[in-house]
């Protein structure tokens, strides 16, 4: 086996030692033992506090509809990850020694992949959601329930698991020097396997999600931005519309900032390790990935956000609850409460060309 180790590596003690296949490179990874621990403690204290808070809240909101059920299941999505990442700061502020062996090793990889990809399909489950209620009320009013929600969550659990699955059999530790190291993808023998298992992955749940949000979202556009023939303004600037500018705003923003740049990054890492480029290119590329991983985190951060602003009654719930004023709330049925959030523009819209269709008969 060749060896090729720059001048500058070697006298880098700190580096670490990451062989590349035909040849070895000494990764320069100083910046991760003050970036990682730092970003995941950011993201444990937030993300614990607003998770929580969210479950908490959604608890007390039943019965739900099935937006709310979405978002509940996003909710445990984040709050199961963030409860992992203590494991992950040990981890990295001593320096790359994993103390607890394998088993927990390849939990803790799972949980970041599937909190990853649960998010993506809980999100991309609340898009489409919110486009039948704007683009198709009837519709969502009539076909989609909450017992549907469930089942669908119920689903997007099932297929996360069963294709992160491998994932688990590839994770592994590793010992050099005295320290013990919890991988993130795989042993070197197996890496090429690993990146092939991963691109599907990519594809299956990054790539085709990514794209219904953005044909969702791309409809959605268009009927908010269409006049309404025989609406009144206040019936135009419905809270429901508003509701579904600010989903698309912010799904945006946690796609721009922990989803898109993560994969990019990842696939350029996994690509250059495997075609073997040279090894300053490779320590840009995995200085790159390194600085995507915590934010493929702060989803657990800003997805809470969404609640709040978007969310079926979570704001009003959670200011009464902050100012300790005890509100009346209508019996209405998750199914019932449904018009006033999702198909409010909709069903308005369907009414005044009843109407219009009836004094043109007349």
């Amino acid at each position: 086996m060749e060896t090729v180790i720059s001048h500058t590596d070697a006298l880098n003690h700190s580096a670490v030692f990451t062989p590349i296949f035909n040849y070895s490179c000494r990764f320069d990874e100083e910046f991760k033992y003050i970036l990682l621990p730092v970003s995941y403690s950011l993201v444990f204290v937030v993300g614990f506090v607003l998770n929580a808070a969210a479950l908490w809240m959604f608890l007390k909101m039943r019965p739900w509809n099935p937006s709310t059920v979405f978002m509940f299941h996003l909710a445990l999505s984040d709050f199961l990850y963030v409860v992992s990442l203590p494991t992950l700061i040990y981890y990295y502020a001593n320096r790359s020694h994993w103390p607890f062996g394998v088993a927990a090793c390849k939990i803790v990889r799972f949980l970041f992949y599937a909190n990853l990809y649960c998010s993506i399909l809980f999100l991309t489950c609340i898009s489409v959601h919110r486009y039948l209620g704007i683009c198709h009320p009837i519709k969502a009013l009539t076909l989609v329930k909450s017992r549907h929600a469930h089942t669908v969550c119920g689903m997007v659990w099932v297929v996360v698991t069963v294709c992160l699955v491998p994932n688990l059999i590839f994770v592994t530790t590793s010992r050099r020097d005295n320290d013990t190291l919890c991988h993130d993808t795989t042993s070197q023998e197996a890496f090429e396997d690993y990146v092939n298992y991963s691109s599907v992955v990519m594809v299956l749940l990054f790539g085709i999600p990514f794209m219904v949000i953005m044909v969702c979202y791309c409809l959605m556009a268009q009927t908010l931005c269409r006049p309404r023939q025989g609406l009144s303004a206040r019936q135009q600037g419905a809270a429901s519309r508003q509701k579904s500018i600010k989903l698309i705003i912010i799904v945006l923003v946690v796609f721009a900032v922990s989803f898109v740049p993560f994969h990019i990054t990842r696939t350029l890492y996994y690509t250059s390790r495997v075609l073997n480029l040279h090894c300053d290119f490779l320590n840009i590329v995995n200085f790159t990935y390194k600085i995507t991983r915590p934010l493929a985190s702060v989803n657990s951060c800003i997805d809470p956000i969404l609640y709040f602003l978007a969310g079926d009654h979570y704001r009003s719930k959670l200011m009464s609850v902050l100012t300790g004023k005890r509100r009346t709330t209508n019996s209405q049925t998750p199914e019932q409460a449904q018009p006033n959030s999702n198909c409010i523009i909709g069903l308005a819209y369907k009414n005044s060309a009843l109407k219009v269709n009836e004094e043109a008969q007349g």
